[in-house]
Protein backbone atom coordinates (compact mmCIF):
# COMPACT_ATOMS: atom_id res chain seq x y z
CA UNK A 1 0.00 0.00 0.00
CA UNK A 2 1.29 3.28 -1.06
CA UNK A 3 2.47 6.05 1.74
CA UNK A 4 2.56 8.82 0.23
CA UNK A 5 -0.30 9.81 -1.55
CA UNK A 6 -0.35 12.53 -4.11
CA UNK A 7 -3.28 14.61 -3.60
CA UNK A 8 -4.03 16.95 -6.95
CA UNK A 9 -6.00 20.21 -5.76
CA UNK A 10 -7.62 22.68 -8.70
CA UNK A 11 -7.52 26.54 -7.97
CA UNK A 12 -11.12 26.75 -9.39
CA UNK A 13 -12.43 30.01 -9.29
CA UNK A 14 -9.82 32.75 -9.04
CA UNK A 15 -12.20 35.77 -8.01
CA UNK A 16 -13.59 33.72 -5.19
CA UNK A 17 -12.76 31.52 -1.81
CA UNK A 18 -10.66 28.95 -3.88
CA UNK A 19 -7.19 30.23 -2.86
CA UNK A 20 -8.35 31.10 0.45
CA UNK A 21 -9.08 27.63 1.38
CA UNK A 22 -6.66 25.98 -0.45
CA UNK A 23 -4.03 27.90 1.57
CA UNK A 24 -5.76 28.02 5.10
CA UNK A 25 -5.78 24.07 4.64
CA UNK A 26 -2.29 23.36 3.57
CA UNK A 27 -0.92 25.80 6.31
CA UNK A 28 -1.58 23.00 8.87
CA UNK A 29 1.58 21.36 9.17
CA UNK A 30 0.14 18.15 9.61
CA UNK A 31 -1.28 18.09 5.93
CA UNK A 32 2.28 17.22 4.65
CA UNK A 33 2.52 13.87 6.90
CA UNK A 34 -0.62 12.63 5.26
CA UNK A 35 -0.55 13.57 1.27
CA UNK A 36 2.05 15.37 -1.36
CA UNK A 37 -0.67 18.45 -2.52
CA UNK A 38 -0.15 19.11 -6.24
CA UNK A 39 -1.85 22.42 -6.70
CA UNK A 40 -3.27 22.79 -10.34
CA UNK A 41 -3.36 26.81 -10.89
CA UNK A 42 -1.07 30.49 -11.29
CA UNK A 43 2.10 30.91 -8.73
CA UNK A 44 0.99 34.91 -10.19
CA UNK A 45 -2.48 34.27 -9.02
CA UNK A 46 -1.42 32.47 -5.66
CA UNK A 47 0.75 34.90 -4.65
CA UNK A 48 -1.60 37.63 -4.96
CA UNK A 49 -3.67 35.75 -2.94
CA UNK A 50 -1.10 35.15 -0.23
CA UNK A 51 -0.13 39.30 -0.04
CA UNK A 52 -4.48 39.97 0.36
CA UNK A 53 -4.85 37.53 3.30
CA UNK A 54 -0.74 38.44 4.74
CA UNK A 55 -0.09 34.65 4.43
CA UNK A 56 3.46 35.89 2.86
CA UNK A 57 5.02 32.91 5.17
CA UNK A 58 2.85 30.38 3.30
CA UNK A 59 5.07 29.19 -0.09
CA UNK A 60 4.23 27.31 -2.78
CA UNK A 61 6.87 24.61 -4.44
CA UNK A 62 6.69 25.47 -8.25
CA UNK A 63 7.24 22.49 -10.24
CA UNK A 64 6.58 21.72 -14.28
CA UNK A 65 4.58 18.22 -14.35
CA UNK A 66 3.37 16.19 -11.02
CA UNK A 67 6.27 13.78 -11.38
CA UNK A 68 8.24 16.17 -9.86
CA UNK A 69 6.44 17.25 -6.61
CA UNK A 70 8.66 17.34 -3.62
CA UNK A 71 6.78 15.04 -0.87
CA UNK A 72 8.07 17.89 1.83
CA UNK A 73 6.28 20.87 0.13
CA UNK A 74 3.19 22.58 -1.24
CA UNK A 75 3.74 22.14 -5.09
CA UNK A 76 1.54 24.26 -7.61
CA UNK A 77 2.19 23.87 -11.45
CA UNK A 78 1.19 26.81 -13.63
CA UNK A 79 -1.68 26.14 -15.96
CA UNK A 80 -2.53 29.40 -17.00
CA UNK A 81 -1.59 32.41 -19.22
CA UNK A 82 0.55 35.38 -17.94
CA UNK A 83 -2.59 37.50 -19.09
CA UNK A 84 -4.59 35.93 -15.93
CA UNK A 85 -5.62 38.30 -13.44
CA UNK A 86 -7.80 38.58 -10.33
CA UNK A 87 -10.99 40.39 -9.34
CA UNK A 88 -11.85 39.95 -6.32
CA UNK A 89 -15.93 39.01 -5.64
CA UNK A 90 -16.31 39.25 -9.48
CA UNK A 91 -17.33 36.57 -11.93
CA UNK A 92 -15.35 36.86 -14.89
CA UNK A 93 -14.83 35.17 -18.42
CA UNK A 94 -10.82 34.90 -17.50
CA UNK A 95 -11.58 33.19 -13.95
CA UNK A 96 -13.44 30.76 -15.96
CA UNK A 97 -11.10 29.97 -18.76
CA UNK A 98 -8.36 29.60 -15.56
CA UNK A 99 -10.79 27.54 -13.83
CA UNK A 100 -10.85 25.32 -16.48
CA UNK A 101 -7.78 25.06 -17.88
CA UNK A 102 -6.70 23.89 -14.69
CA UNK A 103 -9.33 21.40 -13.98
CA UNK A 104 -8.34 19.87 -17.67
CA UNK A 105 -4.71 19.67 -16.70
CA UNK A 106 -5.49 17.76 -13.26
CA UNK A 107 -7.71 15.28 -14.76
CA UNK A 108 -5.48 14.53 -17.72
CA UNK A 109 -2.92 13.79 -14.67
CA UNK A 110 -5.66 11.70 -12.22
CA UNK A 111 -6.44 9.76 -15.56
CA UNK A 112 -3.04 9.04 -16.25
CA UNK A 113 -2.01 7.70 -12.46
CA UNK A 114 0.32 11.22 -11.70
CA UNK A 115 -1.49 12.01 -8.71
CA UNK A 116 -3.95 9.75 -6.64
CA UNK A 117 -7.10 11.73 -5.95
CA UNK A 118 -8.09 15.13 -7.09
CA UNK A 119 -10.17 17.82 -4.67
CA UNK A 120 -11.87 20.55 -6.66
CA UNK A 121 -12.05 24.20 -5.25
CA UNK A 122 -15.57 25.81 -6.60
CA UNK A 123 -16.20 26.74 -9.81
CA UNK A 124 -19.10 29.35 -11.26
CA UNK A 125 -20.68 27.16 -13.71
CA UNK A 126 -21.73 30.54 -15.73
CA UNK A 127 -18.55 32.07 -16.37
CA UNK A 128 -16.79 28.58 -16.81
CA UNK A 129 -18.81 27.44 -20.09
CA UNK A 130 -17.11 27.25 -23.52
CA UNK A 131 -17.03 25.58 -26.64
CA UNK A 132 -15.22 22.89 -24.78
CA UNK A 133 -16.60 22.80 -21.15
CA UNK A 134 -20.27 22.74 -21.65
CA UNK A 135 -21.55 21.10 -18.61
CA UNK A 136 -23.81 21.88 -15.75
CA UNK A 137 -20.87 21.11 -13.02
CA UNK A 138 -17.91 19.15 -12.00
CA UNK A 139 -19.82 16.13 -11.60
CA UNK A 140 -20.66 15.76 -15.33
CA UNK A 141 -17.44 16.49 -16.73
CA UNK A 142 -15.53 14.22 -14.71
CA UNK A 143 -18.41 11.47 -16.30
CA UNK A 144 -16.98 12.64 -19.81
CA UNK A 145 -13.90 12.95 -19.18
CA UNK A 146 -14.35 9.51 -17.42
CA UNK A 147 -16.33 7.47 -19.78
CA UNK A 148 -18.41 6.47 -17.15
CA UNK A 149 -22.22 7.04 -18.08
CA UNK A 150 -24.37 7.69 -14.84
CA UNK A 151 -21.92 8.75 -11.89
CA UNK A 152 -23.71 9.59 -8.19
CA UNK A 153 -23.09 13.00 -7.04
CA UNK A 154 -23.09 11.84 -2.99
CA UNK A 155 -22.45 14.49 0.00
CA UNK A 156 -20.64 13.43 2.73
CA UNK A 157 -19.91 13.50 6.12
CA UNK A 158 -19.29 11.72 9.12
CA UNK A 159 -22.45 10.22 9.84
CA UNK A 160 -24.17 11.28 6.57
CA UNK A 161 -23.83 10.08 3.16
CA UNK A 162 -26.61 11.43 0.62
CA UNK A 163 -26.68 10.59 -2.72
CA UNK A 164 -28.90 12.29 -5.49
CA UNK A 165 -30.72 9.99 -8.84
CA UNK A 166 -31.22 13.40 -10.41
CA UNK A 167 -28.53 16.65 -10.43
CA UNK A 168 -27.76 19.21 -11.87
CA UNK A 169 -31.03 19.95 -13.67
CA UNK A 170 -34.70 22.51 -14.34
CA UNK A 171 -37.06 21.28 -11.36
CA UNK A 172 -39.63 20.85 -13.55
CA UNK A 173 -37.25 18.51 -15.84
CA UNK A 174 -36.97 15.97 -12.70
CA UNK A 175 -40.45 13.81 -12.79
CA UNK A 176 -39.63 12.96 -15.86
CA UNK A 177 -36.39 11.92 -15.71
CA UNK A 178 -37.11 9.32 -12.92
CA UNK A 179 -37.59 6.23 -14.02
CA UNK A 180 -37.27 2.84 -12.04
CA UNK A 181 -34.02 2.27 -14.42
CA UNK A 182 -32.40 5.23 -13.50
CA UNK A 183 -33.35 4.26 -9.37
CA UNK A 184 -32.07 1.11 -9.59
CA UNK A 185 -28.75 2.46 -11.68
CA UNK A 186 -27.77 5.14 -8.64
CA UNK A 187 -28.67 2.17 -6.28
CA UNK A 188 -26.13 0.01 -7.67
CA UNK A 189 -23.20 2.83 -7.66
CA UNK A 190 -24.40 3.88 -4.15
CA UNK A 191 -24.43 0.37 -2.76
CA UNK A 192 -21.05 -0.57 -4.64
CA UNK A 193 -19.62 2.67 -3.61
CA UNK A 194 -20.12 2.05 0.02
CA UNK A 195 -18.76 -1.05 0.17
CA UNK A 196 -15.47 0.05 -1.25
CA UNK A 197 -15.06 2.76 -0.52
CA UNK A 198 -16.27 3.35 2.76
CA UNK A 199 -15.98 -0.28 3.83
CA UNK A 200 -19.52 -0.52 4.59
CA UNK A 201 -20.32 -3.84 5.16
CA UNK A 202 -24.41 -4.92 3.74
CA UNK A 203 -25.21 -1.32 3.45
CA UNK A 204 -28.74 0.01 4.35
CA UNK A 205 -29.89 2.41 2.10
CA UNK A 206 -32.53 5.04 2.54
CA UNK A 207 -34.80 5.83 -0.52
CA UNK A 208 -36.74 8.91 -0.45
CA UNK A 209 -40.58 9.76 -2.41
CA UNK A 210 -40.64 12.80 -4.83
CA UNK A 211 -44.02 13.64 -4.12
CA UNK A 212 -45.37 15.42 -0.50
CA UNK A 213 -45.98 12.66 2.17
CA UNK A 214 -44.54 9.79 -0.21
CA UNK A 215 -47.45 10.41 -2.80
CA UNK A 216 -49.71 9.48 0.06
CA UNK A 217 -50.41 6.11 -1.37
CA UNK A 218 -51.60 7.45 -4.76
CA UNK A 219 -53.12 11.01 -3.61
CA UNK A 220 -50.60 13.16 -4.29
CA UNK A 221 -48.57 11.40 -6.87
CA UNK A 222 -48.07 8.09 -8.46
CA UNK A 223 -44.35 8.18 -8.83
CA UNK A 224 -43.84 5.89 -5.53
CA UNK A 225 -46.34 3.22 -6.51
CA UNK A 226 -45.43 3.21 -10.30
CA UNK A 227 -41.83 3.70 -10.43
CA UNK A 228 -39.94 3.78 -6.73
CA UNK A 229 -41.52 0.56 -5.01
CA UNK A 230 -40.73 -1.25 -8.67
CA UNK A 231 -37.06 -0.23 -7.98
CA UNK A 232 -36.59 -1.39 -4.39
CA UNK A 233 -38.14 -4.49 -5.40
CA UNK A 234 -35.88 -5.27 -8.14
CA UNK A 235 -32.97 -3.86 -5.99
CA UNK A 236 -33.84 -6.44 -3.11
CA UNK A 237 -33.67 -9.14 -5.38
CA UNK A 238 -30.50 -8.22 -6.61
CA UNK A 239 -29.11 -8.28 -2.83
CA UNK A 240 -29.11 -4.59 -2.13
CA UNK A 241 -30.91 -3.00 0.92
CA UNK A 242 -32.86 -0.42 -0.01
CA UNK A 243 -35.52 0.89 2.05
CA UNK A 244 -38.53 2.85 1.38
CA UNK A 245 -39.72 5.04 -0.10
CA UNK A 246 -39.74 7.90 3.01
CA UNK A 247 -41.30 11.34 2.79
CA UNK A 248 -38.24 13.37 2.76
CA UNK A 249 -39.03 16.12 5.74
CA UNK A 250 -40.40 13.52 8.58
CA UNK A 251 -37.08 11.74 7.44
CA UNK A 252 -34.87 14.30 8.27
CA UNK A 253 -37.19 15.70 11.05
CA UNK A 254 -36.71 12.69 12.92
CA UNK A 255 -33.44 12.21 12.63
CA UNK A 256 -34.07 9.16 10.41
CA UNK A 257 -30.97 10.05 8.32
CA UNK A 258 -28.70 8.04 11.15
CA UNK A 259 -29.78 5.44 11.37
CA UNK A 260 -28.69 4.35 7.28
CA UNK A 261 -25.57 4.05 5.78
CA UNK A 262 -26.67 6.38 2.89
CA UNK A 263 -29.83 8.21 1.69
CA UNK A 264 -30.91 8.23 -1.85
CA UNK A 265 -32.70 11.36 -2.29
CA UNK A 266 -34.90 12.01 -5.94
CA UNK A 267 -33.48 15.11 -6.82
CA UNK A 268 -30.71 17.98 -5.80
CA UNK A 269 -32.12 19.71 -3.55
CA UNK A 270 -34.23 17.26 -1.84
CA UNK A 271 -31.25 15.49 -0.72
CA UNK A 272 -28.92 18.93 -0.46
CA UNK A 273 -30.95 21.59 1.36
CA UNK A 274 -30.85 18.95 4.45
CA UNK A 275 -27.62 18.43 4.56
CA UNK A 276 -26.11 21.11 4.02
CA UNK A 277 -28.74 22.78 7.00
CA UNK A 278 -26.82 20.47 9.14
CA UNK A 279 -23.11 20.02 7.94
CA UNK A 280 -22.29 23.06 5.89
CA UNK A 281 -19.08 23.75 7.36
CA UNK A 282 -18.05 19.94 6.89
CA UNK A 283 -19.58 18.34 4.23
CA UNK A 284 -17.94 17.27 1.26
CA UNK A 285 -19.01 16.14 -2.13
CA UNK A 286 -17.77 13.14 -3.70
CA UNK A 287 -18.52 11.52 -7.09
CA UNK A 288 -19.10 7.89 -6.58
CA UNK A 289 -19.17 5.52 -9.81
CA UNK A 290 -15.83 7.03 -11.28
CA UNK A 291 -12.67 4.71 -11.68
CA UNK A 292 -11.11 8.11 -10.09
CA UNK A 293 -11.58 9.51 -6.56
CA UNK A 294 -12.76 13.53 -6.63
CA UNK A 295 -13.58 15.22 -3.79
CA UNK A 296 -15.33 19.03 -3.34
CA UNK A 297 -16.21 20.96 -0.14
CA UNK A 298 -19.95 21.29 -0.33
CA UNK A 299 -19.68 25.49 -0.56
CA UNK A 300 -19.55 27.27 -3.75
CA UNK A 301 -17.14 30.46 -5.12
CA UNK A 302 -18.22 32.70 -2.03
CA UNK A 303 -17.73 35.82 -4.09
CA UNK A 304 -19.37 38.01 -1.45
CA UNK A 305 -16.22 37.03 1.02
CA UNK A 306 -13.40 36.81 -1.34
CA UNK A 307 -10.62 37.97 0.05
CA UNK A 308 -11.52 39.06 3.52
CA UNK A 309 -10.26 36.13 5.26
CA UNK A 310 -12.90 35.28 6.86
CA UNK A 311 -13.43 32.14 4.71
CA UNK A 312 -13.89 28.31 6.93
CA UNK A 313 -11.44 25.85 5.58
CA UNK A 314 -13.16 23.26 7.37
CA UNK A 315 -14.63 21.89 4.40
CA UNK A 316 -12.18 22.01 2.28
CA UNK A 317 -9.63 20.15 4.75
CA UNK A 318 -12.49 17.49 5.14
CA UNK A 319 -12.10 17.35 1.47
CA UNK A 320 -9.01 16.26 1.12
CA UNK A 321 -9.46 14.12 4.21
CA UNK A 322 -11.97 11.82 2.59
CA UNK A 323 -10.30 11.66 -0.47
CA UNK A 324 -7.69 10.14 1.24
CA UNK A 325 -9.81 7.99 3.35
CA UNK A 326 -11.34 6.69 0.04
CA UNK A 327 -8.04 5.74 -1.54
CA UNK A 328 -7.02 3.61 0.85
CA UNK A 329 -10.44 1.88 1.72
CA UNK A 330 -10.39 1.40 -2.38
CA UNK A 331 -6.74 -0.22 -1.83
CA UNK A 332 -7.96 -2.26 0.88
CA UNK A 333 -10.86 -3.08 -1.16
CA UNK A 334 -9.25 -4.66 -3.71
CA UNK A 335 -6.54 -6.62 -2.02
CA UNK A 336 -9.00 -8.41 -0.29
CA UNK A 337 -11.23 -9.10 -3.29
CA UNK A 338 -8.40 -10.83 -4.95
CA UNK A 339 -8.29 -14.64 -3.29
CA UNK A 340 -4.39 -15.59 -3.82
CA UNK A 341 -5.65 -19.45 -3.36
CA UNK A 342 -6.19 -22.17 -6.02
CA UNK A 343 -10.05 -23.38 -6.40
CA UNK A 344 -10.08 -27.14 -6.86
CA UNK A 345 -13.62 -28.50 -8.18
CA UNK A 346 -14.06 -32.34 -8.12
CA UNK A 347 -15.24 -33.97 -10.57
CA UNK A 348 -17.50 -37.05 -10.65
CA UNK A 349 -14.57 -39.29 -11.61
CA UNK A 350 -12.19 -37.95 -9.02
CA UNK A 351 -10.49 -35.83 -10.76
CA UNK A 352 -9.79 -32.31 -10.28
CA UNK A 353 -10.05 -28.89 -12.63
CA UNK A 354 -7.94 -25.70 -11.59
CA UNK A 355 -9.92 -22.00 -11.60
CA UNK A 356 -7.71 -19.67 -11.03
CA UNK A 357 -8.99 -16.89 -8.69
CA UNK A 358 -6.13 -14.70 -8.72
CA UNK A 359 -7.47 -12.13 -11.04
CA UNK A 360 -9.60 -9.89 -9.48
CA UNK A 361 -13.30 -11.03 -10.43
CA UNK A 362 -16.45 -9.00 -11.72
CA UNK A 363 -19.08 -8.71 -8.64
CA UNK A 364 -22.05 -7.78 -9.59
CA UNK A 365 -23.66 -5.37 -7.33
Amino acid sequence: MKNIIKVGITQGDINGIGYEVIIKSLNDVRMLELCTPVVYGSPKVAAYHKKVLDFEDFNFHQIREASDADNHRVNIINCCDDNVRVELGKPGNLAGEAAYLALEQAINDLKEGKIDVLVTAPINKETVQSDIFNFPGHTEYLSQQCDSIEPLMLLITENMRVGVVTGHMPIKDVPAAITKELILKKLKILHKSLVQDFACTNPRIAVLGLNPHAGDNGVLGDEENDIIQPALKEAFDRGINAMGPYPADGFFGSGQQYKFDAILAMYHDQGLAPFKALTFDTGVNFTAGLPVIRTSPGHGTAFNIAGQGIASEESFKQAIYKAIDIFRNRQTYQEISRNPLPKYEIKANGESDHVDLTKEQDTEF
